[in-house]
């Protein structure tokens, strides 16, 4: 990795920080308001969860691996606390890449194959919206990431800020 990529993802990784820490703050100060149970499911039914806590973020990411899953459009997300979540019906299936020094964990249906989150990081499950009971909460994206493999048919936020890539 050179500097400026290096430099870029650590800026980056500080921006995402930051704007974590701002939702934060502004839930510390109204948690009725950011607080939030939702329910899911995944195509077949097998599969049900809840989670509830603060959305620590929310937005579009636009990385090949996210196009695999989508079938080629960007994935709309939700992070969620960990601690908040669970599976009240049925057990995912897991996959993770053994080629990859530390690859994200990946939940999904055994019987349909909808997934249904995935963790990067201690304490968050980055849940997909399409398995919510109603994607509508997500509303709109608060970023969008990893434009790097953007296509040419995605669609962006304009309201939103957008970055090349995260830090992982």
């Amino acid at each position: 990795m050179n500097q400026e990529n290096h430099d870029n993802g650590r800026w980056l990784h500080r921006e995402l920080k930051d704007k974590i820490l701002t939702v934060h703050r502004r839930t510390t100060a109204n948690k009725k308001e950011t607080t939030m149970k939702l329910t899911g499911h995944c195509y077949c039914g097998e599969l049900k969860y809840e989670a509830e806590g603060e959305v620590l973020a929310k937005g579009n990411c636009h990385c090949r691996e996210c196009q695999y899953m989508t079938g080629g459009h960007p994935l709309a997300f939700l992070v969620m606390p960990e601690a908040g979540f669970k599976y009240v019906e049925g057990a995912p299936a897991i996959f993770r890449r053994s080629d990859l020094e530390n690859p994200r964990t990946r939940e999904f249906c055994a019987n349909c194959g909808t997934h249904i989150l995935s963790k990067s990081r201690p304490g968050a499950v980055v849940l997909k919206v399409g398995t919510l009971d109603d994607p509508s909460v997500f509303d709109k994206p608060d970023m969008s990431i990893f434009l790097i493999d953007k296509q040419p048919f995605h669609h962006i936020d304009e309201t939103a800020p957008t970055y090349e890539r995260m830090k992982t």
